[in-house]
């Protein structure tokens, strides 16, 4: 089942508060570029260092979309500086394949095991029509540890923080 096929990717010999940052694509890269991300994603990692001290790092493109960058803490703390350095790595990517990498207003949801992106301002639209419902899966981008990507990444909507700025229609 493709909605839990990316939590066996995931290293286990991370603890489950590990940092998780989640930045998702303005659409889906092409082959070749996914290529590339994941030569720069694993330059990144290997190279990652808080004051000095090699950070426990993972990287990853997921759906062909996300990068999800973790840090175990258990090992070395993440100071603001290395936090800027996966955060330049995201910019140079924006400027690289020419997406955005940065845009909160743009929801990703899972539709017949397709990723659709949905401007925050068409979601009501979107729900009025029937293109979503409580039961739709949705890509919630806040989740902040290893535990939350695993359990609340890929979650129905109703479970979301969307649950409160949408009326669903009532089913009888």
């Amino acid at each position: 089942m493709m909605n839990s096929s990316y939590k066996e990717i995931i290293p286990e010999n991370f603890h489950d508060s590990s940092r998780v940052w989640v930045y998702q694509s303005n659409r889906l890269f092409t082959i070749a570029e996914a290529l590339q991300i994941e030569e720069i994603l694993e330059n990144f990692v290997e190279s990652w260092q808080s004051h000095g001290t090699p950070v426990k790092g993972y990287a990853n493109l997921l759906y062909g979309q996300f990068v999800i960058i973790m840090a175990d803490e258990t090992a070395t703390g993440v100071s603001g500086c290395s936090t800027d350095s996966s955060v330049r790595v995201m910019k140079q990517m924006e400027e690289q394949f020419n997406v955005n990498m940065f845009d909160r207003q743009l929801l990703a949801f899972m539709i017949k095991d397709k990723i659709q992106m949905l401007p925050l301002t068409q979601l009501k639209y979107a729900v009025e029509n029937g293109f979503i419902n409580a039961d739709t899966l949705y890509f919630n981008n806040l989740v902040a540890t290893k535990q939350e990507l695993l359990e609340k990444w890929l979650i129905p909507v109703k479970e979301s923080w969307l649950a409160n700025r949408i009326k669903f229609p009532q089913t009888v």
